[in-house]
């Protein structure tokens, strides 16, 4: 279970002050049941250029187990692998903006593959396509066996597929590592 606990300083926290506020705890609460989540129900993306997002999730959601549920030209949603993926388009006033990583809300959505094969097969895909790659597919020291691929929709919102094998950070004697290139 992460906890987080609040910082009495008025400054903005950075991303060191987060991490000092943050402990994992690997026990259960005997005082009362935990709601307990089951993955990701979905997640909703606005995009700017609707047609463009449209091809390049409908390429790659089927080919991570999603099968595509709606399609018109208001929504696009795709539904498996234990979780759900859609696009709708942005406000009309706001076509032809791109994601900014830095802004607030999401930073960048990442998927758990099962295999670093899979990882690897992803980047193959997103080669085929013409797509972004940002970085990988490449091991890091966030967790032990950390291996991704993070690339970019048509909007430039930044996607990541990883593979960490075992229990990853749940496991007894392992830390987050927030090497600064993590954010």
């Amino acid at each position: 279970m992460v906890v987080g606990v609040r910082s009495k300083q008025r400054h903005a926290p950075s991303l060191a002050d987060e991490v000092h506020v943050i402990s994992i705890q690997r026990c259960s609460n005997k005082d009362h049941d935990m709601i307990e989540i089951n993955g990701m129900a979905h997640v909703i993306l606005t995009v700017s250029r609707f047609n463009l997002a449209r091809v390049f999730y409908g390429r790659l959601l089927p080919e991570f187990g999603m099968k595509p549920v709606y399609d018109s030209d208001k929504f696009f949603y795709c539904v498996g692998a234990r979780t759900a993926i859609g696009i709708r388009p942005c406000d009309p006033t706001l076509v032809g903006e791109r994601f900014v990583q830095q802004r607030v809300g999401l930073h960048h959505l990442c998927l758990r593959a099962r295999s670093r094969e899979d990882v690897d097969r992803c980047a193959g895909l997103l080669r085929e396509m013409g797509e972004q790659i940002v970085r990988g597919p490449e091991e890091r020291t966030w967790a032990p066996g950390y291996y991704y691929v993070l690339f970019e929709d048509p909007d430039g919102i930044r996607l990541e597929v990883n593979y960490v094998p075992g229990a990853g950070l749940l496991a007894e004697g392992t830390q987050f590592n927030p090497s600064t290139d993590y954010v």
